[in-house]
């Protein structure tokens, strides 16, 4: 059981307000043959969703339109000052110029919803896969929502709030808040245990400023992990990654866990962290980090820390089911790669523009990730380490996760 021993724009947002691996949804045993299941792609800057083949070659099966509000949403914006600063202030920081319209999605266990968390709207909405109507919204606190994950059994989702340090718990089917709970600045990754009874959440502190430099990793805030019991939403476990990469002589690394992911029995966390091209094992039961992996470098990146974008060097990790390999999406280095887990050797680097996310294809035989820079989804064999298929999707895809829609469903009509 783990639970271990813009800058800018940002500060005139702060300064007016004081004057967001995960397992596909499950369907019961009776609706499991009436359900397809599929990957569901997050298109950021698009606000839509294609929904594509789960294994094989990833086809195209239809698209979503996560925004049918936009118009309602908007006229909020404008007519609240606050609202439309921190809603620029997104656009020109961590959207890179661009409205982020989705950032995470799973569907409910019917497979009748699907689930969407938008950044630049401040909610989580459920768009029936039928209509492409709202179902619920739920508006988190503060003004920009972020990564999410869903329970084992598929009823209970977790979103972050990111300008909130909180994270909210919602029944899937109705949008009702469970529970919430703090975090430290900036949530970011949340993952379920597979038993259901623990919720882990990453802080990943101010990613949208320009103090990269390792002397001023202080000014990027209160970065730690949150482990919370998933009944009670009470803390069981705080831990920060910086004595941890001290003991091992990294200071001058950042101690902001990006994408994470768990071993099968759940005694190691393999992570990333801001700015290096690389993962680290941390051992539960020792409450200490036991592998570095550092992996190539792109010669054509720059090592300059300014120029990463929302200071992930590498961002996405996913394994393998049975445990044996890894997958790392290696975003300003342009690549992507299977890393062996018992030896951490890398396998060849599969040329990926700008990989932002790596998740398991539904055969659980390929890594799956999301090219944000070619607006496409490709597979690499787990097996052999290489490239296997190649589809397009819509502008800057992010967040892929499995989940599932009627076996006969079509895309809803415009």
């Amino acid at each position: 059981m783990p639970v271990p021993g813009t800058r800018h724009l940002w500060a005139m947002a702060a300064a007016v307000v004081l004057t967001v691996t995960a397992p596909a949804t499950t369907a019961s045993a009776a609706d499991s043959a009436a359900l397809r299941e599929v990957l569901f792609v997050g298109n950021n800057w698009d606000g839509t969703a294609d929904v594509i083949k789960s294994s094989g070659d990833l086809a195209k099966i239809g698209r979503i339109n996560v925004i049918p509000d936009k118009d309602a949403r908007m006229a909020e914006i404008n007519a609240d000052p606050i609202k439309w600063i921190y809603f620029m202030a997104i656009r020109n920081s961590v959207g890179e110029g661009h409205d982020q319209f989705v950032d995470d999605m799973y569907s409910t266990p019917d497979g009748k919803s699907v689930v969407v968390s938008r950044p630049s709207f401040a909610d989580v909405v459920s768009i029936d896969l039928a209509t492409g109507k709202i179902n619920w919204r739920f508006k988190v606190s503060g003004y920009r929502a972020d990564h999410m994950a869903v329970s084992p059994d598929g009823t209970r989702v977790a979103v972050s709030a990111s300008t909130a340090n909180t994270v909210h718990v919602l029944n899937i089917n109705t949008g009702q808040q469970l529970g919430s709970f703090a975090t430290g600045d900036k949530p970011h990754e949340n993952i379920f245990t597979k038993d259901g009874k623990y919720i882990w959440n990453m802080a990943i502190g101010d990613v949208n400023t320009d103090s990269d430099a390792p002397w001023l990793d202080w000014t990027k805030g209160d970065r730690h992990i949150t482990v919370v019991d998933a009944t009670t939403y009470k803390q069981v476990k705080t831990i920060d990654m910086r004595d941890k990469l001290n003991a091992i002589g990294l200071t001058d690394y950042s101690d902001a866990v990006r994408p994470a992911v768990f071993s099968p029995d759940e005694s190691k966390l393999y992570f990333q962290v801001s700015f290096f091209n690389g993962f680290f094992e941390y051992d539960l039961a020792t409450d200490k980090i036991t592998r570095t992996k550092t992996l190539p470098k792109n010669p054509a990146t720059s090592d300059d820390r300014t120029t990463m974008v929302n200071d992930s060097r590498h961002h996405g990790l996913s394994m393998s089911p049975d445990g044996s390999k890894l997958c790392v999406a290696g975003t300003m280095d342009d690549y992507a790669t299977v890393v062996n887990r018992a030896t951490l050797q890398e396998g060849p680097l599969v040329t990926a523009s700008k990989p932002y996310w790596a998740t398991v294809s539904g055969d659980g035989k390929s890594c799956v990730v999301s090219e944000s820079g070619a607006d496409q989804v490709t597979t690499i064999d787990f097996a052999t380490g290489q490239k296997t298929a190649s589809v397009p999707v819509g502008d800057h895809p992010q967040r892929v996760r499995l989940g599932h829609v009627a076996a006969n469903w079509t895309s809803p009509s415009s």
